[in-house]
């Protein structure tokens, strides 16, 4: 594993000096868009920032309010699995399975399904859609976790299913978005299964493997630090049926979806987002035993006190689309005292809205992108919001008032250069400043940037130079606080969760990182997350020291 083969293609208007690949915006080359693989573009990296617009928005982005009531899906503070932490506590004793892992995926019609809740709390039902060339196959649920280094655990298997081809994927008119609209293979109870994340392989009798992801979500979130896994970039990415929010059939930006159905399979495994980006951090937070809580980007927006209370939120490692009710439940969570870590680049990113679809609410992600005055929603009577960058106007709210950084571009590999070595997130790894950590920095990155709207009293910490598409710039990691006591850590990069996994046989495809980088990597992050679920971080650790202006010369 390694980068994402498609998250590169960030076809996006308005954000670097480098250019951005949405046809229709300044400097959109045509090409492949895995910046790693094998025929790549150059790129594009991007630093043009535009400035009146993201400038103009800085009152609405510092003056951002919870805004949203809606109580649908419950309160996570209330529920049957309210006091888990003995089960979870007694969860990570237990033996693992090292044989969660695909052996074979086989052809891409071999054996694929998708599941009609993104997640579901202990003890609920999910369907499962399941589409296979082979006479039979059955389910196995695999938890993620440590494990005594078995890193998932056998929950749940099925009986055998009678196996059957169903239809070709249907793609809507207008919209391009592809649905399966399959029959239900079977029903699963999650009666006796803990709240995490989890793999749920289809293991067809002609030998083949899928997987499909579902989260178990945690009924509560209050004295726990939260995984909050990104199901929204997961699907804006997924091309299975040929469209992606990036692409269409022909492979054109053109043609890409305007909207993406959660009724689906995911493409490739049916779960490489999660196995790159997330199952790093899932694996190393069980390990600290930490009181961890499970949601979704998906549910953070549906329920207003799906944070209530935690300790700590955790961003992964491409978290790139929210809508606009998730980043003021997050920004609210922060404001009380609720400490955030953006564990990648990119983050809260894109501007999305959440439709129905034929299995229940919030089964489709909304994102126009540039074409955002087609948007039926945006052009009609009640003007909803445009599903665009959230830094471009109109609605400009950049998500540097969130994040601390400003995203910047793609594609570039670089060193990851301490600056701040006596900060206390680095104790014990043993760095001096300018010591450098070989490529580190990819395949996208964030920096600081002055001119954008920026927290106060903002500390760099890690200030890595690079070249993008032949121009210099540099990579940031960067920490503040707020009033409420809670610290806010961005890492500045797309290959942190990755770099947990960096000289073992669990990544692939690292990119040359090895196992110096992990230890820092590891340590650094063990740091982190002991600190931020022990109190809002500004009460147990020292405050951050403003650089900007020396390390900018602003």
């Amino acid at each position: 594993m390694g980068d994402d083969p498609q998250h590169g293609d960030h076809q996006r208007l308005g954000g670097a000096e480098c250019g951005a690949r949405e046809r229709g915006g300044p400097g959109c080359p045509d090409g492949p868009d895995c910046p790693d693989s094998p025929g790549s573009p150059a790129g594009v990296c991007r630093r043009r920032f535009l400035g009146a617009a993201a400038l103009g928005a800085a009152g609405l982005a510092a003056g951002m309010t919870a805004g949203c009531d809606s109580t649908s899906g419950g309160d996570p503070g209330t529920g049957p699995t309210g006091g888990d932490r003995p089960e979870l506590d007694a969860e990570r004793e237990r033996p693992g399975d090292p044989d969660w892992r695909i052996r074979s995926a086989g052809p891409a019609d071999a054996v694929q399904g998708y599941t009609d809740k993104v997640s579901v709390l202990p003890g609920e039902e999910f369907g499962l859609y399941v589409s296979t060339t082979a006479p039979g196959f059955r389910v196995a649920a695999y938890r993620v976790g440590w494990y005594r280094g078995a890193q998932a655990r056998l929950v749940w298997r099925s009986e055998r299913v009678a196996g059957r081809r169903q239809r070709a994927p249907r793609v809507l008119p207008g919209t391009r978005s592809v649905r399966a609209d399959w029959q239900r293979s079977l029903r699963v109870r999650t009666d006796g299964w803990p709240p995490g994340a989890y793999l749920l392989r289809l293991d067809a009798e002609h030998g083949h493997q899928r997987y499909v992801p579902l989260i178990v979500r945690s009924a509560r979130a209050a004295g726990r630090t939260v995984l909050m896994h990104a199901v929204t970039t997961w699907q804006a990415y997924n091309a299975w049926g040929g469209y992606s929010l990036y692409r269409g059939a022909d492979g054109g930006y053109g043609t890409r979806s305007l909207e993406v159905s959660f009724d689906r399979p995911y493409d490739t495994n049916g779960a490489r987002k999660f196995l790159v980006y997330e199952r790093a951090l899932v694996v190393l937070a069980e390990r600290l035993g930490l009181p961890l809580a499970y949601t979704t980007g998906l549910d953070v927006h549906r329920t207003p006190s799906a944070l209530r209370g935690a300790t700590a939120a955790l961003s992964p490692g491409h978290d790139e689309y929210w809508t606009p009710q998730q980043r003021q439940h997050v920004t609210r969570a922060r404001d009380t005292g609720t400490n955030l870590a953006f564990l990648g680049a990119n983050a809260c990113f894109r501007r999305v809205r959440l439709e129905p679809g034929p299995s229940g609410a919030l089964r489709t992600v909304v994102c126009y992108k540039t074409s955002y005055r087609d948007d039926p929603h945006f052009a009609g009577p009640h003007r909803a919001l445009p599903t665009h960058d959230f830094r471009q106007p109109p609605a400009a709210d950049p998500e540097s008032t969130l994040t601390g950084v400003f995203y910047e571009g793609y594609p570039t590999d670089a060193p990851y250069v301490v600056h701040s070595a006596d900060h206390w997130l680095f104790a014990g790894t043993g760095v001096k400043r300018g010591e450098a950590f070989d490529h580190l920095v990819g395949v996208e990155y964030d920096r600081v940037t002055p001119q954008a709207p920026t927290p106060a009293q903002l500390e760099i910490l890690a200030h890595s130079p690079l070249v993008c598409n032949g121009r210099h710039s540099h990579a940031d990691s960067a920490y503040y606080t707020v009033p409420s006591g809670a610290g806010v850590f961005s890492s500045g990069t797309m290959r942190w969760v990755e770099a947990l996994m960096a000289g073992t046989r669990e990544d692939g495809r690292d990119h040359g990182m090895d196992g110096r980088t992990r230890a820092f990597v590891t340590r650094t992050t063990e740091n982190l997350l002991r600190a931020f679920a022990e109190a809002p971080a500004a009460k147990i650790r020292p405050m951050p020291r403003d650089n900007v202006a020396s390390v900018y010369g602003t």
